[in-house]
């Protein structure tokens, strides 16, 4: 486990995405040469997927921003619970999802479907390269129409790497159900990508 050093390092404001990763080369680096990388290090270099996630999760930038300074917090406070070199990002996401079930309980579901304002929603669909915008977006869009649940299960197995083990510890479920959730999310999710597809490529028709 972690030792030394209080939470400052990370909270409570969250260092800038430029400083996190100047942060995760320099851990990196010294991996690379054998050196050891704190725990407190490693929390710090998985708060760009713990932002992904809880923008994905909540949808609305500040909320979600918020959601990232709770669950870092709560992990460094726990840190003598975490065992170092099992599945830290697991574990961060174990945290995140039980702080946003319970803010969900608290707040409503309302919360969820906050809108992005244009800017925002501008960076959370960032086109990673010219020409495969409108796929990301279309991607990004059809995942927002997923039930909550089943975004959930293709975000923490598909694009973290969680393995089913893993994602139902993390979401509080049996495993089987996160398989369940998975298979129903892909196929629902493939539906609405070829629906995207579709509407993108039908000419307009003039009609207001």
């Amino acid at each position: 486990m972690a030792s030394g050093g209080g939470a400052g390092s990370i909270c409570p404001t969250l260092p800038s995405p430029g400083r996190v990763e100047e942060m995760r080369r320099q851990a990196a680096g010294r991996r690379r040469a054998g050196d050891r990388v704190t725990d407190r290090e490693a929390i710090a270099g998985e708060i760009p997927r713990l932002r992904r996630y809880a923008r994905a999760l909540m949808k609305n930038p500040a909320a979600a921003d918020d959601l990232v300074q709770d669950c870092v917090e709560r992990a460094l406070s726990r840190l003598h619970l975490y065992t170092t070199g099992t599945n830290l990002r697991a574990w961060l996401f174990t945290i995140m999802h039980g702080l946003y079930v319970n803010t969900v309980r608290r707040e409503g579901r309302a919360l969820d479907r906050a809108p992005m304002g244009p800017e925002a929603e501008r960076r959370h669909t960032a086109e990673p390269v010219q020409g495969q915008g409108l796929e990301v977006r279309d991607l990004q869009h059809a995942l927002d129409r997923l039930p909550a649940e089943q975004r959930e299960a293709i975000l923490l197995v598909a694009l973290e790497g969680l393995t089913y083990a893993e994602a139902a510890q993390a979401t509080d479920v049996a495993i089987g159900t996160v398989m369940s959730r998975l298979a129903r999310g892909r196929a629902r999710l493939r539906a609405l990508m070829d629906d995207e597809q579709h509407k993108g490529g039908e000419e307009p028709s003039g009609r207001s």
